[in-house]
């Protein structure tokens, strides 16, 4: 029986309570597959709670598909996976009519965009005109197809991998991009004793398929909508606009945060406040989502990193509340 419907929950739980019940199992059922560390997966968690999208950095061969395919599974939903190539059409990840000549009428296949869960690896390999498809599907949660929306799974989420080490034939990524994405987390080499046991032959194929949903996938959409009912005091939201009005004016950035990152970066706070078993937000929230939710959205004079400047930002900044 999975832990889902083995844990005994009232018939409607709170959605803190909820969350925070089986955030840890999740971790564990993560783990259970490949090793992950909390400061990679806790913003992940984040990101599919606040209904956001994910963007995977790190060197091929760390786990990247074990880790989504994981989450897939823990969370009961569907999972597709695109390989993204410079030649790859909006069609082939959305679908396409196909004539059944036997009905005499067009027939829509779906493409792997229709799954809950997408893996989209090595996204900046494509086009532009298939990196928009997507760029579509991330921010309306539909796509077009034959000049109408068709709506996507629910909940429908990107995590997207990119390549840090090989640039052959790859595209440069649009700043509107790479603001699609609600989390920014690098994937490095598992810990000294996961990589032994990996040596060892300890199968992660055979522990992914042996993993049990933790959350029902209608739980899962309810506390999607819970996220909204976090509440934000007065106080909070004035540090944070202390934070973003500070991007804004240091002497290193050229580009601080947007209005629209700035709201991407509370909800992902509400969001951790539910995960904590919380209805409301606390500084701490944003502090530990500052780096991975702003720091592939301020960009420096001379290049680089931002999240460094984030840091000394944040502890620029009293917490007064």
């Amino acid at each position: 029986m999975s832990l889902a419907l083995a844990r005994s929950r009232d018939p409607e739980p709170d959605p803190a309570a909820l969350a925070a019940a089986v955030s840890g199992d999740l971790k564990r059922n993560v783990r259970a597959v490949v090793s992950v560390a909390d400061e990679v997966l806790d913003p992940i968690l984040v990101a599919l709670l606040a209904g956001g999208h994910v963007l995977v950095e790190g060197i091929p061969g760390t786990g990247k598909t074990l880790l989504s395919r994981a989450l897939a599974r823990s969370l009961d939903c569907d999972f597709k996976r695109i390989q993204f190539t410079n030649d790859l059409m909006p069609s082939d990840i959305v679908g396409s009519s196909v004539w059944r000549a036997h009905e005499q009428r067009f027939e829509f296949v779906p493409g792997p965009l229709f799954a809950n869960i997408v893996l989209a690896d090595e996204f900046n390999r494509t086009s532009s005109r298939t990196l928009s498809c997507m760029l579509e599907a991330m921010e309306e949660g539909s796509v077009s197809v034959d000049g109408e929306p068709m709506p996507l799974g629910e909940p429908f989420a990107i995590l997207a991998t990119r390549n840090p080490i090989e640039f052959h034939g790859t595209f440069p990524i649009p700043e509107a991009a790479l603001d699609r994405f609600l989390v920014r987390v690098e994937l490095g080499y598992p810990d000294a004793s996961e990589e032994r046991e990996l040596y060892r032959g300890r199968s992660r194929a055979l522990a992914l398929e042996e993993l049990d949903p933790v959350l029902r996938h209608d739980e899962l959409v309810a506390l999607i909508g819970a996220v909204h009912e976090v509440q934000v005091g007065d106080a909070v939201a004035e540090y944070a606009y202390r934070l973003v009005e500070a991007t804004r004016t240091h002497e290193a950035v050229l580009l601080g945060v947007s209005p629209r990152a700035a709201v991407s970066w509370m909800h992902a706070a509400r969001a951790r406040a539910l995960l904590q078993g919380r209805a409301y937000v606390l500084p701490d929230d944003l502090k530990a989502l500052a780096g991975c939710v702003l720091g592939h959205r301020v960009f420096l004079k001379g290049g680089g990193d931002a999240r460094g400047r984030i840091e000394e930002i944040l502890a620029a900044a009293p917490v007064a509340l």
